[in-house]
């Protein structure tokens, strides 16, 4: 386990180093990764830095105002409303591994547009180890590793918190007193609900995923998941009044893990999974059914794509 009080003067003095008399952006998401690495950056290099978060229409629930008002402190926060240019990006696109490398090169586009505009040569990332694990060992690419397409208009990338652990980043978190719903918030995918949908990223779809994720994350908090979520998987038939519909059906996943590297499936209650299902039957008027996903990693992943 880190010392976090060692890794925070480290770090600090690091990314120092690293981006010199530079100006830099962070590439803030709203999760503890970037949240970290951010005010790691900003103890750091304090005006230098520009605070970016690229709203990308495959944001959690309530995520852009969240960004807003946590890191109101940072005078400096760009807030991009880009979701239109990242849906036409997705469009048609049905690979998963496709749709990580579109994502990681739109949101680098997006970093650059923001860096000439505040003359930054460097970029921060919340990149963790298990992010680079998965990228090298050809699991998955991570839109911030293996995502990223091959000509970044940036001088360097620093990535302060490359080689720690969730539960590390987390004390890190705590040392340097982040807020609780910030340090102790879920795992969500870099790629956001572009990988809770399977097949092509529709602006329905992502709106079902995303209710549909409201509703799990409320209704399991005091199960304390390592993380929990839903996703769009397909359609099939179904009832709803008297009519028939052929409507999206949802998988709930919620596990147990420490790393993210491996994980288990949490055994949950009749009576929980019964309600689960019976909100999110009601988020949506074309959703069919509810599923609940009891895969272990391995041999599934924790998310869908």
């Amino acid at each position: 386990m880190v010392n976090a009080a060692e890794f925070v003067e480290e770090a600090v003095e690091e990314i120092r180093e690293e981006v010199g008399d530079d100006n830099a952006i962070i590439a803030l998401s709203g999760g503890v990764d970037s949240s970290v690495a951010a005010a790691l950056a900003y103890e750091a290099i304090g005006d230098q830095l520009t605070p970016v978060y690229v709203d990308t229409g495959l944001m959690r629930k309530g995520e852009t105002e969240g960004v807003r008002e946590t890191f109101a402190f940072m005078e400096s926060l760009r807030i991009v409303d880009a979701r239109d240019r990242f849906f036409d990006a997705l469009a048609g696109i049905t690979d998963p591994e496709e749709k990580r490398h579109v994502i990681g090169e739109q949101f680098i586009r997006e970093f650059e547009t923001v860096a000439r505009e505040t003359d930054a040569k460097q970029l921060v990332q919340g990149t963790i180890y298990p992010d680079r694990i998965e990228s090298e060992g050809n699991i998955k690419s991570h839109h911030n590793v293996g995502g990223l397409p091959e000509v970044v208009d940036f001088d360097g990338i620093v990535e302060p918190v490359r080689d720690l652990y969730k539960d590390e980043v987390r004390e890190v978190a705590r040392e340097l007193g982040l807020e609780e719903v910030v340090a102790e918030r879920m795992p969500f995918p870099g790629p956001g609900l572009a990988v809770r949908v399977i097949g092509e990223v529709t602006p329905e779809k992502v709106e079902v995923a995303r209710e549909a994720c409201h509703v799990v994350e409320d209704e399991l908090e005091e199960h304390e998941p390592w993380q929990a979520f839903a996703a769009v998987i397909g359609k099939a038939t179904g009832v709803k009044g008297d009519n028939r519909v052929h409507g999206w059906v949802v998988a709930v996943r919620s596990v147990e893990s420490r790393d993210g590297m491996t994980a288990r499936a949490q055994e949950i209650d009749w009576e929980t999974l019964q309600r689960i299902q019976s909100r999110i039957t009601g988020v949506h008027e074309n959703v069919a059914r509810v599923v609940y996903d009891v895969t272990h990693k391995p041999p599934a992943t924790i998310e869908y794509e």
